[in-house]
C-alpha cells in the first residue's frame, strides 16, 4: 500500500526548535515561516517601537553612587538631629 502525497505532507514546516530539542513539524501560518505556536499568528512578537526595551538608568554605577550618596546624607542629617534634640 503506497501512501499518496497529501498537500499537507508536501507543506513547508516551521523548523522552530521545540522543549525537546527536534523540530516543530507544524505547517507555518499561510505567508509566514513559523507556525501558530511559534510566532506566525497575526499580533505576535514584540510592537513596533517597543518602549518597554528602553533602559531606564536604574542600576547605573551613577544612579547607584548617586542613592548612596543620598542615603549617607540622610543618616548624617539624622544623627544631627538626635544629637540636637539630646542637648535640649
Amino acid at each position: 500500500m503506497k501512501l499518496e502525497q497529501l498537500p499537507m505532507n508536501q507543506a513547508s514546516r516551521c523548523g522552530a526548535q521545540t522543549r525537546s530539542g527536534k523540530k516543530c513539524q507544524s505547517p507555518p501560518v499561510r505567508g509566514k515561516r513559523r507556525c501558530r505556536m511559534h510566532g506566525g499568528a497575526a499580533g505576535s512578537g514584540a510592537p513596533i517601537g517597543n518602549t518597554n526595551a528602553l533602559r531606564h538608568g536604574h542600576y547605573t554605577a551613577e544612579a547607584i553612587a548617586r542613592r548612596r550618596q543620598l542615603s549617607e546624607l540622610i543618616r548624617t542629617a539624622r544623627t544631627t538631629l538626635a544629637q540636637i534634640e539630646e542637648r535640649r
